[in-house]
């Protein structure tokens, strides 16, 4: 099967963030929707110095007729999901290019030599003027705040996978999260994720 609803095959995603904030769950919720549609992924992590609050990374390829290395090449992201925003910058420098989607949450977790006041962290304007600077198009939500409303600051992985839905680039629908989900949570978990994935498509929609 092609990739009729995809720009290209493979298709390069990646997901980031720091550690704690659940981004390897969601790739690999990700990665689980994308399979059950029939598609080939391959999947791949890297993490920072500490497994909380170290930055941590994860690559996806999709295609509809193999596998590939999970490796996405430098400067060919198609996708670029940050759950924090400076990540995006980072990641945008390595992997960016002129047709790249950005989509970022903005609340900022400061890394231990910010809390110390070693080094300072830059203002949210000046984080999203870089985006903006490299990807005009680059959307904006804070998924953190709708996930706090929600009881739980970890749902924002989940708000973003919605939001990347609300964006209509993968070949994806709501049920195909419901059917993930629901293999991946109790059972009584699985109505809150599915409004934590609504809010996200929501934010885009508005």
């Amino acid at each position: 099967m092609a990739l009729a609803n995809l720009a290209k095959d493979p298709y390069s995603i990646i997901i980031t963030g720091v550690g704690g904030q659940g981004n390897v769950l969601a790739s690999r919720i990700l990665g689980s929707m994308l399979v059950n549609k029939g598609y080939f992924v391959t999947i791949g992590e890297t993490f920072g110095a500490s497994q909380r609050g170290g930055s941590v990374m994860s690559h996806l390829r999709v295609s509809g007729q193999s596998c590939w290395s999970p490796q996405i090449p430098v400067g060919t992201a198609d996708v670029i999901a940050s759950l924090e925003p400076i990540e995006a910058v980072r990641v945008l420098a390595d992997y960016g290019n002129p047709s790249v989607r950005v989509l970022t949450n903005t609340r900022p977790i400061y890394p231990v030599n910010v809390i110390k006041g070693e080094t300072t962290y830059p203002a949210l304007d000046e984080l999203k003027a870089s985006i903006r600077s490299l990807v005009p198009g680059a959307l904006f939500i804070d998924a953190t705040e709708e996930a706090i409303k929600l009881g739980d600051a970890i749902f924002a992985n989940i708000i973003m996978l919605g939001a990347l839905h609300g964006m209509h680039i993968l070949p994806l629908e709501r049920a195909d999260f419901a059917q993930t989900i629901a293999e991946r949570v109790k059972k009584d978990k699985v109505a809150i994720n599915m409004q934590a994935f609504d809010i996200g498509a929501a934010l885009i929609a508005a």
